[in-house]
């Protein structure tokens, strides 16, 4: 038994894998296995995965038809040996010591999960920029027991800076949610761990990178604009079927879901704002009508009352959004164009051309 387990998703990352690859087998903890689950790549990852098990006999392959990240991870998961389970995102890649540090700290301390902070960077630049998991100093260092905090679920959802311990996820049966071509699938991963786990602990140090420019991006698709309204499906499912978890947790996931819903609205495209508020509006509603739900409860006037008008008229809440955006891009527009007509630059312009006297 390795005592990580490494699974890596990919699906035509041809340009970014070396880099992540390179960085798994250069580990400090040799005692690891490397498990890429190439997801029916159109392009040259297949080569490059086979190309580095040449090097590193760690290294191990699944290949199959294209099914979605779902899918994929559950399929890296269920191959995995290693007494724990991390996942690298193949367009990503993670310090030389980072499986030997979480490692070390899960066993020392018995944990389900252990967390990091991390770093975003851009692969064409040198800009990189540390981000804490955890917005309260206090929840970091320390075990978190079962009996946890709500508080933990306003912090980053990252599932790909920490550790899981294999048992903890297959006997709680955590999957991710394989609906075909669908995204935000690490949603309800990082929901199931978050709740169900009985010690975990987040730890201030920054392991991986996250790459902030990768250009694939579906999100003005139509058929994608929903996504994030399935996984959150999909979440509420779980909770249902765990009676306990549901009672517990009913308001941060009812937080988390406006929050990470209205993310999504301000990414889709303008025609599809409208399509998309009426699916929230519906879920939202029935939400509150099937757990007679106090929006108070948020404690939070700004949420609920964006909630209220969304449940009240979502096509109202649009056209007066629509109308507010129209006129804060008009308030922009005309700062700058009065910005710079007092330029200098515009004003050497015109004697330059003679349009004003020297």
């Amino acid at each position: 038994m390795a005592k990580v387990s490494v699974v890596v998703p990919i699906y035509n990352v041809e340009k970014y894998l070396p880099q992540c690859l390179d960085s798994l087998i250069k580990q400090t903890l040799r005692d690891i296995e490397i498990i890429c689950v190439d997801d029916g790549s159109t392009d040259g990852s297949l080569n490059v995965i086979k190309k580095y098990q040449q090097k590193d006999k760690r290294i191990k392959c699944i290949t199959k038809k294209n099914a979605g990240y779902g899918n994929t991870m559950n399929m890296g998961f269920d191959a995995a040996t290693g007494e724990y389970v991390a996942i690298a995102e193949s367009d990503d890649f993670i310090e030389p010591d980072t499986c030997e540090y979480l490692y070390n700290t899960a066993k020392k301390f018995g944990l389900d999960v252990v967390k990091s902070d991390y770093y975003i960077f851009y692969g064409n630049t040198n800009k990189t920029e540390y981000i804490p998991t955890c917005s309260d100093l206090s929840y970091y260092n320390v075990v978190i027991g079962e009996n946890k905090d709500a508080k933990i679920f306003d912090f980053r959802m990252n599932t790909w800076t920490g550790l899981y311990r294999t048992e903890f996820i297959r006997k709680n049966n955590i999957r991710h949610n394989e609906t075909p071509g669908a995204s935000y699938q690490d949603n309800g991963f990082w929901f199931q761990t978050i709740s169900l786990a009985q010690k975990m602990m987040y730890v201030n140090k920054a392991f991986y990178h996250y790459r902030q420019d990768n250009p694939n991006s579906s999100i003005n698709s139509k058929g994608k604009i929903h996504c994030m309204s399935d996984e959150y499906d999909f979440i509420y499912k779980f909770m249902n079927e765990n009676p306990e978890i549901h009672e517990k947790y009913l308001t941060p996931y009812i937080k988390k879901r406006f929050f990470n819903c209205m993310t999504t609205y301000e990414r889709v495209c303008n025609e599809n704002k409208l399509l998309f508020l009426e699916r929230f509006s519906a879920d939202m509603n029935k939400l509150i009508k099937e757990n007679n739900f106090k929006l108070s409860l948020l404690n939070d006037q700004w949420i609920e009352s964006m909630i209220q008008r969304i449940c009240d008229d979502y096509t109202l809440f649009f056209y007066e959004d629509m109308t507010w955006r129209y006129n804060k891009r008009k308030e922009e527009a005309e700062k700058k164009l009065a910005a710079l007509r007092n330029s200098e630059e515009l004003k050497k312009g015109l004697k330059i051309k003679g349009m004003i006297k020297k």
